[in-house]
C-alpha cells in the first residue's frame, strides 16, 4: 500500500490501533498523575523490587528499570516467568504484579508465590482474577481503565510504576521531566502522524525500508529495552519476524555472525537506536557496529533519539517506533491489533 493513502488505513485498522498509539503521551501524563493520588498503604523499607509481568505488561517495567538504573540504589528485577526467584522472600522484597487483563497465568503464579513468601505485594491491573485475589488477600491494587491491547497501555504501566517508586522514596520527584517528555512526544507526533506525507514523515520512510526484510533493532545502554519494544511492536502490529539486540553485548557475539548465508544478507535490515545521553563508549559502539554491518552488505539505518535527557529520549523513541510498526502493518495491509496465533496458543494451553 502507498503510505500516503491514509484514507484507506481505517479499512485495515479495524480496531483503531492508530488512536491507541496516538494516545501514548496522554496516557503517560494521566498515569503519572493517577499514581500520585491512588491509595498506597505504608510499607516497610524495601531492599529489592521484583516486577512480574508478561508481554505488554512487562515492557513498562523494562523501560523503568533501565531508566532508573543510575538513580535507584535497590535492585529492580523484571520477572517474565512463573513464580519468583529464590531471593524474593520476606518484607524486604516488594513484588509488583503487573497484568493488564488480570488473568495472565504467569503473573497470577507470581502473585500467589509472593503472598506465600511473605513479601510486600501490590498489583497493577485493569481487573480480572488477580484483582479479585488481591482484594481477598487485602493486597493493595492500583486499577486503571484501558480498553485495548496490553501493548497499547504502555503509558499506564510505566507511569504508574514510576509514580510508585517516587512515593516509596526510591527516587526523587520527576514531575517536571514527565511534563517535558509529554510535550516533546506531542511535538513529534505533528511530524509523523498519518496525514504527514512520506516525503516529510521519517516514520513512514523507515517503515518503507523495512518491507520484505528481516529486521533487527539494536539499542545500547538504557535504549536496549526500547529496541525490545520496537521488536515486539513490529511482531504484533506488522505480523513479521523481528529481533532485538543490546549493545555492548552484541559486539561480543552477534557481530561475528553477519557473513552467511550471503544470499540472505540483502534481506536483512539492522536499525540502530542512538541516544546522545547514553555513555560515550556505547555511542561509539553504535556508530562503529553500524559501519561494520553496512560494509558487509547488510542494510542499516540509524534513528537518533529526540530530547535533552534520558526520559525524553527514551519515550520519543518508543513513540517513533510504535508509528513505524503501525506503518509497516499498513504497508503489509494487515490488521495491527489482531494477534490470532497468540490467542490460539492460549486456547491450546487452557485445555
Amino acid at each position: 500500500m502507498n503510505l500516503d493513502s491514509h484514507d484507506q488505513f481505517s479499512s485495515i485498522d479495524i480496531d483503531d490501533m492508530r488512536s491507541q498509539i496516538a494516545s501514548l503521551p496522554d496516557q503517560l501524563q494521566k498515569a503519572w498523575k493517577l499514581g500520585l493520588t491512588l491509595q498506597l498503604p505504608g510499607m516497610t523499607l524495601v531492599q529489592r523490587v521484583v516486577i512480574s509481568g508478561m508481554g505488554g505488561s512487562a515492557i513498562g517495567a523494562d523501560l523503568l528499570a533501565s531508566f532508573l538504573m543510575d538513580r535507584v540504589t535497590v535492585p529492580i528485577i523484571v520477572q517474565r516467568n512463573y513464580g519468583l526467584p529464590a531471593f524474593a522472600f520476606g518484607k524486604e522484597t516488594l513484588v509488583v504484579v503487573s497484568s493488564h487483563s488480570g488473568n495472565t497465568e504467569e503473573a497470577i503464579s507470581a502473585f500467589e508465590e509472593a503472598c506465600r513468601s511473605n513479601c510486600q505485594v501490590m498489583v497493577i491491573t485493569t481487573g480480572g482474577k488477580i484483582l479479585a485475589d488481591a482484594q481477598s488477600a487485602h493486597v493493595p491494587a492500583w486499577v486503571f481503565v484501558h480498553e485495548g491491547q496490553p501493548r497499547s497501555a504502555l503509558g499506564y504501566t510505566f507511569g504508574l510504576l514510576l509514580a510508585l517508586f517516587v512515593r516509596l522514596g526510591l527516587v526523587s520527584d520527576l514531575g517536571s521531566e514527565i511534563e517535558q517528555t509529554v510535550k516533546l512526544m506531542r511535538e513529534l507526533q505533528t511530524k509523523i502522524e498519518i496525514e504527514c506525507p512520506v516525503k516529510s514523515n521519517p516514520a513512514k520512510r523507515l517503515a518503507g525500508q523495512l518491507v520484505g526484510r528481516h529486521i533487527t533493532v539494536f539499542g545500547s545502554g538504557f535504549m536496549a529495552p526500547v529496541a525490545r519494544r520496537w521488536k515486539c511492536q513490529i511482531n504484533e502490529c506488522a505480523k513479521t519476524i523481528a529481533s532485538f539486540e543490546s549493545l555492548p553485548e552484541a559486539d561480543h557475539n552477534t557481530l561475528a555472525g553477519i557473513c552467511f548465508p550471503q544470499e540472505a544478507l540483502d534481506k536483512e535490515m539492522a536499525v540502530f537506536l542512538f541516544a546522545s545521553t547514553d555513555g560515550e563508549r556505547n555511542q561509539k559502539r553504535v556508530v562503529e557496529t553500524k559501519q561494520i554491518m553496512m560494509l558487509e552488505g547488510i542494510n542499516t539505518d540509524q534513528v537518533d533519539a529526540r530530547g535533552q535527557n534520558k526520559l525524553e529520549q527514551l519515550w520519543s523513541t518508543v513513540l517513533f517506533g510504535d508509528y513505524v510498526a503501525y506503518y509497516l502493518a499498513m504497508a503489509y495491509e494487515v490488521d495491527p491489533t489482531a494477534i490470532d496465533p497468540i490467542w490460539a496458543l492460549k486456547e491450546a494451553l487452557s485445555k
